[in-house]
């Protein structure tokens, strides 16, 4: 690590906000995993609702195969997955209206409601704490954010 253009001072507050980085991250994690307790789901039951959610708003239709690729897991395992959220009331299959042999995932009202219930307040707080940011800080937060995200998307260098 280069530290050598630092001051003390500048050191101490760099690792202030990865200090203030991580807080969020596991307060995040712990909001998420609460969720799923309540709601008797795994993460990638979790994240396959979120999905289904965000592609409904967007007026999008998601087959397994979709789910499969963006879970990253087999398509026995989104089978397995999908058995249990459709055995569970969370998510129904629907007959494709062009393609006879394939199926449309849908997220069920009542799942729908109880996410909503649970983490539509805090996405709303945490909308707002955004929002009333000044428009260069979103920008600074986004360009920060962005840059660790691709930081964290390489291989690391071999040493």
């Amino acid at each position: 690590m280069d530290r050598e253009n630092l001051s003390d001072a500048d050191i101490d507050h760099t690792v202030e906000l990865l200090n203030a980085l991580r807080r969020w991250r596991e307060t995040d994690q712990q909001m998420r995993q609460s969720t799923q307790s309540d709601m008797n789901l795994g993460e990638n039951d979790m994240k396959a609702l979120r999905f289904l959610i965000a592609a409904q708003a967007n007026n999008r239709a998601v087959t397994p195969t979709e789910l499969t690729h963006h879970l990253g897991i087999s398509s026995a395992s989104t089978t397995k997955l999908l058995d249990r959220l459709a055995a569970s009331g969370h998510v129904t299959r629907n007959p494709h209206p062009r393609d006879r042999r394939a199926v449309l995932l849908t997220v069920t009202a009542e799942s729908h409601r109880q996410i909503r219930a649970t983490l539509g307040s805090r996405h709303s707080q945490m909308f707002d704490v955004a929002a009333r940011l000044s428009p260069e800080n979103r920008d600074t937060i986004i360009h920060f954010l962005t840059a660790l995200s691709d930081v964290n998307a390489t291989d690391p260098p071999d040493h």
